[in-house]
């Protein structure tokens, strides 16, 4: 019984993980939920959100940035929360939305580009990585109308092109293929502003983390949902570069001096805005 089994498995296997698990166990997937009481989005149910990722090419690669507060309403649900992560060796993905759900779809797109290469012995191409989130965020729309949207941002270095490339997404699962930098959250008009301002052809990868964290705090001191540097917790953005070599953290030291850095040329400034 158990060979059947294994063999009928083997029978119906696909490179996507999610499909597999569409045809066999529906039940597990994110997006396969339905709220209870009939609740819409005229009477929304109070949930964590995450705000706000900012994103931009640099000179050999691309950067992703998130704050560390995730609101619920008018309360702060969580000060530490990451919001992006790194999909494979040269990608990563930052959320914004419901949290729960955007933080369920990240790591089922983990494990959706692991099978696929398990599976056809080669990494997914930078386009198919992006269309295939595209379609699990589509799969959610059932929930986005009922309030529950998660929005994300996909970047990753294009190794057969030997660039780095930038994605943002609509709730029905459109992909958009951005350049030079984009935003997401609540925060997003706010860190758009800055990035319009500070970002410029080329940047290092050290100038594009300031701006990074320059446009963070530009959205945090506008937008209460989304948190600035907390030099007392000693809380730091999430920040992950991508380039030729694979996707890696920014280490928390080189966080606290860019966050710093920001943070005393505002105080000499002594500027109100």
């Amino acid at each position: 019984m158990q060979e059947s089994t294994a063999n009928q498995v083997a029978a119906n296997a696909t490179s996507s993980f999610t499909e597999h698990l569409q045809r066999d166990r529906p039940e597990l997937l994110p997006f396969s939920r339905s709220l209870q009481g009939g609740a819409s989005v005229a009477a929304p149910v109070q949930v964590p959100h995450a705000t706000t990722i900012v994103a931009m090419s640099y000179g050999g690669g691309v950067l992703m940035a998130g704050d560390r507060r995730a609101t619920m309403g008018n309360v702060i649900a969580s000060r530490h929360i990451e919001k992006v992560f790194p999909a494979d060796h040269f990608s990563v993905l930052g959320i914004a939305g419901t949290a729960g759900i955007a933080i369920d779809l990240t790591r089922l797109f983990q494990v959706e580009l692991e099978h696929y290469e398990k599976i056809e012995g080669t990494q997914l191409s930078l386009e198919g990585k992006a269309n295939r989130l595209g379609a699990m965020i589509r799969g959610n729309l059932p929930l986005a109308l009922q309030g529950l949207a998660v929005v994300p941002l996909f970047a990753g270095f294009d190794t057969s092109a030997g660039v780095g490339r930038l994605f943002s997404y609509d709730v029905t699962g459109g992909r958009y293929e951005e350049h030079e930098h984009h935003t997401v959250g609540s925060g997003s008009v706010f860190a758009r502003g800055a990035l319009k301002k500070l970002w410029r052809p080329n940047l290092t990868a050290e100038q594009a983390l300031s701006v990074a964290v320059e446009s963070l705090y530009d959205a945090a001191d506008d937008d209460s949902a989304t948190g600035g540097p907390d030099t007392v917790r000693q809380l730091w953005p999430v920040v992950y570069t991508v380039d030729r070599t694979g996707a890696r953290r920014v280490p928390e030291p080189e966080l606290a001096a860019a966050s710093r850095s920001v943070i005393e040329a505002r105080t000499i400034a002594g500027r109100e805005a």
